[in-house]
Order: structure tokens, then sequence, then C-alpha cells
């Protein structure tokens, strides 16, 4: 072949990307990552079945440990049940606060405290308490 003159000699060769960026879906990720969760399942093996990286799906999960990433009741599907016991205790502050019947939810998982104000979603205090479960 002839050299144009650049030292390159007419070969061209064309690599493409194998990993990319990929935006998944919060639900997805949820899925995937209480697939993760369930007893006797390793993280890579879970991983590479949805094409994630296992690092990736370890972020996932701490996401999910931190309350970032809520895990939706059935995904929770076969995953072993905790409970926790709970004491209703009046809240001083929002009885002494205007219209103070807002009220507050306070748990306890070992030595994490966390106050829960009543307008939260349940939802959403489940998933925070599900991911502190995972941290005390």
């Amino acid at each position: 072949m002839a050299d144009g003159g650049d030292g390159f000699e007419g070969r061209i060769a064309v690599v493409q990307r194998t990993r990319g960026y990929r935006k998944w879906p919060e639900e997805v990720k949820a899925r995937i990552v209480a697939e993760s969760f369930r007893s006797g399942v390793r993280v890579v093996d879970v991983a590479r079945r949805h094409g994630v990286l296992a690092h990736q799906l370890s972020d996932w999960r701490r996401h999910a440990r931190q309350g970032l990433l809520a895990l939706p009741e059935d995904a929770m599907e076969g995953l072993e049940a905790a409970f926790v016991p709970v004491t209703v205790e009046p809240d001083p502050v929002a009885a002494s606060e205007p219209g103070g019947s807002a009220g507050a939810i306070t748990i306890e998982i070992g030595d994490v405290v966390l106050r829960v104000p009543g307008d939260v979603p349940a939802e959403r205090a489940a998933a925070l308490v599900r991911a502190l479960r995972g941290v005390a």
C-alpha cells in the first residue's frame, strides 16, 4: 500500500467501545440491588447477570443502605424480615409548636437513632429503616 508521507501505510483499525455510560432507571437499580441482598447470592454474579460492573452494584447497594435508593416492597419478596421494637412516646417539641400534631417517630437500631417527621411518607420511612438495618 502507498505511504501518504505521514508514516501510515493505509491500514485502519476500528476500535469499538465494549463498555459505555448507561443510565439505569431507579426501579431497575432497586430490583437488581434487592436481588443482590438475597441470602447466598454473590454481588459479582448478580452484576454479571445484569451487565453491571460489580463495583457499580456495590455503589447502588451502599446507596440503598444510606436511604438514597428506595427498594420497593415487591422487590423485597423472599428477603429475611427483620423486626425492631417500637416505642411510642409523646414528642415534647412537636407538642409545643403551633399545630403540633405532625409528630415524629424515633427509630433506634443499635447505636443509630433516626427521627422521622410525621409528614414523611411511610414508604420513605420504611426505606430508611431498611437502609439503617444494613448499617447498624
